[in-house]
C-alpha cells in the first residue's frame, strides 16, 4: 500500500524571496502563461471545422488535438526534473519561447501534415509552461493557502474554454485562422517578462543527470499506442500488431530503465505515496472526459444539428464558465472538508454530464448539450483543483517539480489517450456505419458545401455524425466513471488544513 504520510516541508533556504506585492505579480504571471498553453486546446475546437475545409485531412484531424497533448506529456517529466536541477525560471523561459515559436509556425501551415508538425514544436513548449506555473506557486504559497490560489490556476482552464471557442469562432467568422494561434503571443511575452523581473529564487547547485533514454522510450511507447490507438482503423492486422507491439516493448523497457537509472526521468519513490498515485491517476482520467467531449461537442452542434460555429463555441463555452466557478468553490470547500469529498463530488458531476450527451440528439438542440457541458465543467472544476492541491502538498520542495510533472503528465496522457480514444470510436463508427461518408463528412462542415447537398445524402450524413459521436460520448462516460472511483481512493480526512498543521 502507498505510504498516506505527509512529507516533510522543504528546506527554508530553497524557497524563492517574494514580496506580497511581487508574489501577487508572479501570480498574475503564472495565470497569464496558464492561459496561454490551456487555450490552446480549447481555441483550436471551433476552428477545426474551418481548417478541415481549407487544409483538408479529415481523418487526420484529431491528430491537431492529439499531438499537441502527446509532445506536452512526454517533455513535462523532462522540465520537472530539470526545475528541480536548476530552477524554475529557466525551464520556464526556455518552455514558454519554444511555445510561441510553435505557435507563430502553425499559422503559416500550408497543410494538415505540417499543421501538425508545428502543433508537436508547440507542445514541447507547452509542457514546460503549465507545470512549471503551478510548481512556482506551490513554492510561494502554504498548502492552505494553495487551496485558493490553485482554484484559480484551475479557473484558467475553464476561462481559457469560454474565451477559447468564442474567440475562435469570432476570429475565423471575421479574420482568418492563422490568427487562433497568433493570438497568444503578446500574452506569453508579457509572462516571460513578469516571471523575469519579480521571481527571485536561490537555487543550490547539485551533481546531476539528465535522463535522455529514459524521455526518449517514453515518446517512443506513447507515440506508437496512441498511433495504433488513432489509426489502428486504417491499418492492416499485422501493420497494427507491430506499432502495438513496439508500444508495448518500449513501455517495458521504459520500466526497467526507471529502477536502475540514477536519476530516473520518473522517480518511482513518488509513486510509493497514495497521494500522488490517486492524484495522477484521477488527473489523467478527468483530463480524458474533458479532452473526448471538448473535442467532438463543436463538431456534434455543427455537424450534426447544422449550426454555425458561434453556436458550437458557446456550447463549449458553458463548460468553462462552470469550470471556473466550480474551482473557485472546490478550493474553498476542500480547506472546510477534506480532498476525497471534493474530488468523489466532481467525479460524480463528470459521469452524470456525460450521460446528458449520450442521451443527445440532433433534435433537441445546442441548449441539451451546453446542459451536458455545464455539468462536466463543474466536475472538472472540483477534480482539478483537488488533484494538483493535494499532490503538492504530499512532497518537500525539492520533490516538487517532479511530483507537479508527474500528475500533469499523466492529466496529458489521459487528454491524448481521450482525444485519440474517442476520435478512434468516430473514425471507426463512420466507417462502420458508411464508408463512403468518410470523405463527406469534411464537406458536412463547410456551409457551403453543406447547403448544396441533397436532402437524402445531408439526412445520411447527419444521421451518420449523430451516432458516431454518441459512441464517443459514450467512452467519455467511462472515464467519467474512472474518475469517481479513483477520487473515492483518497484518503479520507486528508485536507490542506490538515496537512499544514503536520497532524
Amino acid at each position: 500500500m502507498p505510504d498516506d504520510a505527509p512529507r516533510a516541508k522543504a528546506p527554508a533556504g530553497n524557497l524563492p524571496h517574494v514580496p506580497v506585492a511581487g508574489r501577487r505579480l508572479v501570480l498574475a504571471a503564472c495565470l497569464m502563461a496558464t492561459f496561454m498553453a490551456a487555450v490552446e486546446s480549447s481555441i483550436i475546437a471551433t476552428a477545426i471545422p474551418t481548417l478541415v475545409g481549407d487544409l483538408g485531412g479529415f481523418s487526420l484531424f484529431s491528430w491537431v488535438f492529439t499531438v499537441y497533448l502527446l509532445t506536452q506529456a512526454v517533455s513535462i517529466p523532462i522540465y520537472g526534473r530539470l526545475a528541480d536541477l536548476h530552477g524554475r525560471k529557466k525551464v520556464f523561459f526556455f518552455g514558454a519561447g519554444l511555445f510561441l515559436a510553435g505557435s507563430t509556425l502553425c499559422g503559416f501551415a500550408w497543410g494538415m501534415v505540417p499543421l501538425i508538425c508545428f502543433r508537436a514544436l508547440q507542445g514541447f513548449g507547452a509542457g514546460a509552461v503549465q507545470p512549471i506555473a503551478a510548481t512556482i506557486l506551490g513554492d510561494i504559497y502554504t498548502p492552505a493557502e494553495r487551496a485558493k490560489v490553485q482554484g484559480l490556476v484551475a479557473s484558467v482552464f475553464g476561462v481559457s474554454a469560454v474565451v477559447g471557442p468564442s474567440l475562435g469562432a469570432f476570429l475565423i467568422e471575421h479574420m482568418s485562422w492563422p490568427v487562433v494561434f497568433w493570438v497568444n503571443l503578446p500574452i506569453g511575452a508579457l509572462a516571460i517578462v513578469m516571471i523575469a523581473v519579480f521571481l527571485r529564487e536561490h537555487v543550490q547547485p547539485r551533481p546531476h543527470q539528465i535522463d535522455w533514454l529514459g524521455s526518449l522510450l517514453l515518446l517512443v511507447a506513447i507515440s506508437t499506442l496512441l498511433l495504433a490507438l488513432v489509426q489502428g482503423g486504417t491499418f492492416s492486422r499485422f501493420t497494427l500488431a507491430v506499432v502495438s507491439a513496439s508500444g508495448i516493448a518500449a513501455l517495458a523497457a521504459l520500466y526497467l530503465h526507471e529502477r536502475t537509472t540514477r536519476e530516473p526521468m520518473l522517480p518511482l519513490e513518488l509513486w510509493r505515496i497514495r497521494v500522488i498515485v490517486v492524484g495522477s491517476l484521477g488527473n489523467g482520467s478527468a483530463g480524458a472526459v474533458m479532452t473526448g467531449v471538448a473535442a467532438f461537442l463543436p463538431t456534434y452542434v455543427q455537424g450534426a444539428m447544422g449550426r454555425s460555429a458561434l453556436a458550437g463555441g458557446l456550447v463549449l463555452g458553458a463548460m468553462s464558465v462552470s469550470w471556473a466557478l466550480a474551482s473557485i468553490v472546490g478550493g474553498r470547500i476542500m480547506v472546510r472538508t477534506s480532498y476525497r469529498l471534493v474530488a468523489s463530488l466532481g467525479g460524480a458531476l463528470l459521469v452524470a454530464g456525460c450521460l446528458i450527451l449520450v442521451l443527445l440528439t440532433p433534435a433537441n438542440g445546442p441548449v441539451w448539450a451546453a446542459a451536458g457541458s455545464f455539468v462536466i465543467g463543474i466536475g472538472m472544476g472540483f477534480c482539478s483543483t483537488v488533484f494538483i492541491v493535494s499532490v503538492q502538498a504530499s512532497v518537500p520542495w525539492h520533490q516538487r517539480g517532479a511530483a507537479t510533472s508527474s500528475t500533469m503528465f499523466l492529466r496529458f496522457i489521459g487528454q491524448s489517450i481521450g482525444v485519440a480514444g474517442c476520435g478512434a470510436v468516430l473514425n471507426a463508427t463512420v466507417l462502420h456505419l458508411d464508408p463512403a461518408a468518410v470523405a463527406k463528412v469534411a464537406s458536412l462542415l463547410d456551409p457551403t458545401t453543406r447547403s448544396a447537398m441533397t436532402l437524402a445524402e445531408l439526412a445520411n450524413l447527419t444521421h451518420v455524425v449523430a451516432q458516431s459521436l454518441h459512441n464517443a460520448y459514450l467512452l467519455a462516460t467511462a472515464f467519467a466513471v474512472a474518475t469517481l472511483v479513483i477520487a473515492l481512493q483518497l484518503p479520507a480526512r486528508l485536507s490542506p488544513v490538515h496537512e499544514a498543521s503536520g497532524h
